[in-house]
């Protein structure tokens, strides 16, 4: 995924609640990032017509963030509908396993299905409260649902940073990473945990970086877009 240039590889979140603030942050950033992720946050305030709403204002990818977890039926149904509004990326957990994540496959038409692996807000020491074996680390959680997602038939994965280089290097230069909890050194964490800065992101395989705040709530969008995009360079 070389050929992409670093411009393109930022996904904006657009975590707003409303369709005009969404059309504004569209309008304004669409030739200095890639993508346009829609969330759960803006998906369930406005429904299906913010995506042609960003498509109308200017946005060239969308990232549908919905993160679908339920029995397969379910899944493949809203996969379904997912991939007729058209888009591009579209993310379902791998917790539950290969069966969700084929029926997601089968019925993703010309959308990609991305598999969440681990939340950039989980760390190790919150595995046993939500019930995974404490033989697992970060990585080697990210690295078995990876592997389940590949199996699966998913186009790639959602996973930190931190654990995008083990991935890469298993999974080689055809599977899609995409990386949120992005923070460059001097922006606030906020409540994600594994991050990792734009340059260490993709230096250490990430495809696309997933940016929100750092850009949202910057004085200048614009220039902070700019700034990350110039840290995506030196990285390539």
């Amino acid at each position: 995924m070389s050929s992409i240039s670093p411009k393109d590889r930022i996904i904006f979140a657009l975590d707003v609640a409303s369709v005009d603030e969404a059309s504004r942050f569209t309008s304004l950033l669409k030739d200095h990032i890639g993508m346009f992720k829609i969330g759960l946050e803006l998906f369930v305030a406005c429904g299906p017509a913010v995506v042609k709403a960003v498509r109308d204002n200017g946005g060239k990818g969308i990232f549908l963030d919905l993160k679908f977890h339920d029995i397969p039926e379910t899944v493949k149904g809203a996969m379904r509908s997912a991939s007729i509004l058209g888009a591009d990326l579209v993310t379902v957990h791998t917790s539950d396993g290969q069966a969700m994540m084929k029926a997601a496959v089968e019925a993703a038409g010309a959308s990609k299905v991305l598999g969440v692996t681990v939340l950039t807000s989980l760390t190790a020491d919150a595995f046993p409260e939500v019930g995974i074996d404490g033989k697992f680390t970060p990585e080697s959680l990210v690295m078995h649902r990876a592997l389940s997602a590949k199996a699966a038939g998913c186009s790639g994965i959602v996973c930190s940073g931190q654990e995008a280089r083990a991935i890469r290097d298993s999974l080689g230069p055809d599977f899609l990473i995409v990386t949120p909890g992005v923070r460059s050194a001097d922006d606030a964490i906020g409540d994600q945990k594994r991050v990792v800065t734009p340059f260490e992101a993709v230096k250490n395989g990430a495809d696309y970086i997933v940016v929100g705040r750092p850009i949202r709530k910057a004085a200048d969008p614009i220039e902070a877009a700019k700034r990350i995009a110039g840290e995506i360079e030196k990285a390539l």
